[in-house]
């Protein structure tokens, strides 16, 4: 077994990890593995929301523009749907770069997805955007599938150590080496009288998760076990978070379906959350009963089905720095992602 943090990464630890190096996870895991040359990337989540039955045409025009901005095209997409806690349908257009320059020369090209030529009554759009360096996340997998940013990395490592026990993750991001990542500063919402684009003011270490899953390859009895008692569970945990997490330090909370190239649902779906810290992120998982619920749930199919089970799983977490945040929204409600908490 390996370290999940790729060995250019490696400082000496500060802060030591929680189990030792005696430790055998119950079972394999992987990390992305990034080129040396890598040393920042982006992950920018492109949303447009409306209330009507069918979208507007202009949803369909802007991501007609979004699909047609080949210059500068980011590493790897994705696309997924959901309706959220005001009844908005909302697509979701996520995109990654390896490198933040052609980032901006994408965005230069065909102007923010916020800009004046969205400026509708039919529909909000919305532009949450990080760019981490790459001590300041971490991937997990499963299997030797990708998905998100880790698509953009190329390869996986071998089975890592750091997993299968709470603050692993803390312990696979690099900079959680020599750095206890405490949160900083505050969120707060400043709007453009001109443009109305509204903009959330950054705060310091911020918390992202996207944690995912895939059922493609099930069927029979396994499908019906994920589906029938599996995924009921995560939704009530998702929806818990999406409406109620303020409280523990959730800001906002997407449980999302990934579409493909014809907008139809597939059998891959993630949560999507912006949190005030890894630790309050680190608390839910650990203790919440929500949480705990999703884990017996799932343990619960993992020891029926054992080393035969097809569900997928993988997560990417991220801490950034205040000057790695850019949020906006245009013509978005007020509970609408980080809105929320400014």
């Amino acid at each position: 077994m390996e370290s999940a943090i790729a060995e250019h990464l490696r400082v000496e630890r500060v802060h030591p990890r929680r189990k030792p190096d005696t430790f055998h996870p119950p079972y394999p895991s992987f990390s992305a593995r990034f080129d040396p040359a890598v040393e920042q990337v982006v992950m920018a989540y492109l949303g447009v929301q409306y209330r009507a039955a069918q979208p507007p045409p202009v949803v369909a025009e802007a991501l007609a523009e979004l699909d047609a901005a080949v210059d500068h095209a980011p590493d790897h997409h994705d696309r997924a749907r959901y309706v959220d806690e005001a009844g908005y349908t909302t697509v979701l257009t996520i995109l990654y770069w390896t490198d933040p320059a052609e980032y901006d020369r994408w965005t230069r090209a065909r102007g923010a997805w916020t800009g004046p030529h969205h400026r509708t009554p039919d529909a909000g759009f919305f532009s949450e955007v990080v760019r981490p360096t790459v001590r300041r996340f971490e991937t997990l997998f499963s299997s030797d599938r990708t998905e998100g940013v880790s698509v953009a990395a190329g390869k996986l490592s071998g089975e890592i150590h750091e997993h299968g026990y709470w603050g692993g993750a803390r312990d696979r991001l690099p900079l959680g080496q020599t750095d206890r990542l405490e949160p900083s500063g505050e969120l707060a919402a400043e709007t453009d009288p001109e443009t109305g684009v509204v903009t959330v003011r950054p705060q310091g270490n911020l918390c992202l998760i996207r944690s995912g899953q895939e059922w493609t390859e099930t069927e029979g009895d396994e499908r019906a076990l994920y589906l029938g008692d599996v995924e009921p569970v995560l939704r009530a945990g998702m929806d818990f978070l999406r409406d109620e997490g303020r409280a523990i330090g959730c800001y906002a909370n997407r449980y999302v379906r990934v579409t493909d190239e014809t907008g139809a649902e597939t059998d891959k779906s993630f949560g999507l959350s912006w949190w005030h810290s890894l630790a309050d992120l680190e608390a839910w998982a650990e203790s919440h009963p929500t949480h705990v619920a999703i884990f017996r749930a799932a343990m619960k199919y993992l020891s029926t089905m054992g080393p035969a089970a097809k569900v997928r799983l993988y997560h990417e977490i991220t801490v950034t720095d205040a000057g790695q945040q850019e949020f906006r929204y245009l013509g978005c409600h007020d509970r609408t992602g980080l809105l929320r908490a400014g």
